[in-house]
């Protein structure tokens, strides 16, 4: 199968469904499930040494069971691995057990089958890969990435939707707060410039300019909302926020604007 390309952010469909060579240790393969919030689908990660016979796979995204079974291919799955709560990640986590006798953590316990969840700073050691443990909550209150220090020349992050490939993280309000996710760019920051490896678009190089980028961003909104509620009053709701500062949005992520408004409106509010 050939490997999916991307262009100008956008990924080619014909190319879409391999699974892919990312970094020196990882692989991906894109799930069927693209939509206004999974852009083009959800990247499945197999993570592994160059000669490991196990692999571990890290959000295996929607219950689809071809790519279930794409993702078995490349060795005995040891290990299955969880960045959030959201079903385009976890969906199909218990089948993939189910299908491999591999167990899953998580942050959070619901999403756990035959393991303990994860913690925070845990070093796990598996398919001969080092996977360090970093929780990051924002977009939700269970996001964690996963460091890879030995990929590569400064290490690769697979970050979940904390950091995007495409565009920007929705903040999952009121369980992801922008106080918890600001919190979570500076701990990110602190790891230099590593290979970011999201869960949704391409990867990207330098995780420590991407992290400023995000700041940047969402220090640009902040002031738009600052001026909104100068403008319509201190107790403006989120509705009236939205319409004056994503007014140009597409109607079908209009929800994920207004979530990101309240908590943008509750991280100021609590200032």
């Amino acid at each position: 199968m050939k490997a999916p390309r991307w262009e100008d952010g956008r990924v080619i469909p014909d190319d879409a469904r391999a699974l892919v060579r990312s970094t020196e240790l990882t692989r991906f393969r894109l799930a069927p499930n693209p939509g206004p919030m999974s852009l083009h689908g959800t990247n499945s990660y197999v993570v592994a040494a160059p000669g490991s016979p196990n692999v571990v796979v890290v959000d295996p995204g929607p219950l689809d069971e071809e790519h279930l079974r794409e993702l078995t291919e490349y060795g005995a799955v040891e290990l299955i691995l969880i960045t959030h709560r959201h079903a385009d990640h976890t969906a199909a986590a218990a089948r993939f057990s189910e299908l491999t006798g591999a167990p899953v953590r998580a942050a959070d316990p619901a999403h756990c089958h035959g393991a303990e969840p994860l913690r925070e700073g845990e070093v796990l050691h598996a398919a001969g890969v080092e996977i360090r443990v970093l929780a990051t909550p924002g977009h939700t209150s269970d996001s964690v990435c996963f460091h890879l220090p030995q990929d590569g020349a400064h290490g690769a992050v697979l970050t979940g939707d904390t950091i995007l490939g495409l565009g920007t993280t929705v903040l999952d309000y009121p369980d992801g707060t922008l106080g918890d996710y600001l919190d979570s760019l500076d701990r990110l920051e602190s790891l230099g410039p590593a290979t970011v490896l999201p869960a949704h678009g391409p990867m990207l190089p330098a995780l420590d300019s991407i992290v400023r980028a995000y700041r940047d961003h969402r220090q640009d909104r902040l002031a738009q909302i600052r001026a909104a509620l100068a403008e319509l009053g201190a107790e403006a709701g989120v509705q009236d926020v939205a319409n004056a500062v994503y007014a140009a949005v597409d109607p079908a992520v209009r929800p994920a604007a207004e979530l990101s408004v309240a908590a943008q409106l509750e991280y100021l509010r609590g200032r």
